[in-house]
């Protein structure tokens, strides 16, 4: 189901939309305001999980299209996410080993929508997002996957780490870019797979990294040493299409 991209504003507003399960990706509360209504929209967003950020009121009225805020701004998601167990189920129904992307630290919209439409054409059954320091689904990002999201699942969940660690359990294995590791046709990409892919400036995070069974790098003869998050992707993405041929 698709769900127009939008800001809310206002206590009821904003309360009303938790309670009828809308999803949100982010909450903007105004710091230091503690009343009654404030705090039953803040415990509703706990519920969900919902990151909250408080922030001036300088930085509300920069976030508010009607500047009747109300002292809250919620961000609703353009597309509803997924769920990790629907894209083992989608990797089941087509017959193939598991093909996932997960992404750390990615908060450029543009990357993020560029990505996904690379998993969409490289068969990916999937990409995975944490919630918190990731771009979520504007129409951004949406606009900039070309139409992959109407096809290619995206899950958001609070511990990159932790679903790295039941999805082993499942029978994945795990390959990360940094350009420290093995070169990536050195290593043996093929069967049930997730390909882990930090940001251009941070890499992925050393949490993270301790998680995956292999690094993989890139190699480059360039006079620059990074690569672009989402060109990266693609590289990589495709060695394993490669492998799996």
């Amino acid at each position: 189901m698709r769900y127009e991209e939008f800001t809310i504003e206002g206590r009821n507003a904003v309360l009303e939309a938790f309670r009828s399960g809308k999803t949100i990706d982010k909450l903007f509360v105004l710091d230091g305001c503690q009343d009654g209504p404030i705090k039953t929209i803040t415990r509703e967003a706990r519920k969900h999980d919902t990151i909250i950020n408080y922030v001036t009121k300088e930085r509300l009225d920069q976030l508010s299209e009607t500047k009747k805020h109300q002292g809250v701004v919620a961000f609703a998601a353009a597309y509803e996410y997924a769920q990790v167990e629907d894209m083992l189920k989608l990797a089941e129904e087509k017959g193939e080993p598991p093909f996932l992307f997960l992404l750390d630290n990615i908060e450029d919209p543009h990357n993020l929508g560029a990505i996904i439409r690379t998993a969409n054409l490289a068969g990916a059954h999937g990409v995975i997002i944490p919630k918190r320091r990731a771009a979520g689904l504007t129409a951004t990002v949406a606009k900039t996957s070309a139409g992959a999201l109407n096809y290619t699942p995206v899950a958001k969940v609070t511990n990159l780490s932790a679903v790295i660690k039941e999805l082993k359990d499942k029978g994945l294995w795990f390959v990360c870019a940094d350009m420290d590791g093995t070169r990536m046709y050195d290593l043996d990409l093929r069967g049930p797979i997730g390909l882990v892919i930090g940001s251009e400036g941070e890499g992925v995070s050393r949490l993270v990294k301790e998680q995956c069974d292999f690094v993989a790098s890139i190699p480059m003869k360039g006079d620059i040493d990074s690569l672009n998050a989402s060109v990266a992707a693609g590289v990589l993405a495709y060695e394993i299409v490669r492998q799996r041929q």
